[in-house]
């Protein structure tokens, strides 16, 4: 069974590594893993552990929560 997070992050880590201009190969490279690794996280396929995730997010320019968070919240959406 797919996680909910490695679905809903899927189509994220996609978009911020086509917007760096990364291919597959190269992020895989960046992050120490493997480019079978980012096709499963692309594909929703894997979810990351923590390490790997803040990796792939330092690459990418940007935050775990942005990339493996729940729906983005909007300023002023606080409980």
């Amino acid at each position: 069974m797919v996680s909910q997070v490695a679905e809903k992050a899927a189509p994220r880590v996609r978009a911020a590594r086509k917007a760096c201009g990364l291919t597959q190969a190269q992020l895989a490279n960046a992050a120490g893993v493997s480019r079978q690794t980012v096709i499963a996280m692309e594909r929703g396929d894997y979810a990351p552990s923590v390490y790997l995730a803040l990796r792939i997010a330092a690459e990418l320019g940007s935050t775990v929560e942005e990339l493996f968070g729940g729906a983005p919240s909007t300023e002023g959406d606080h409980p």
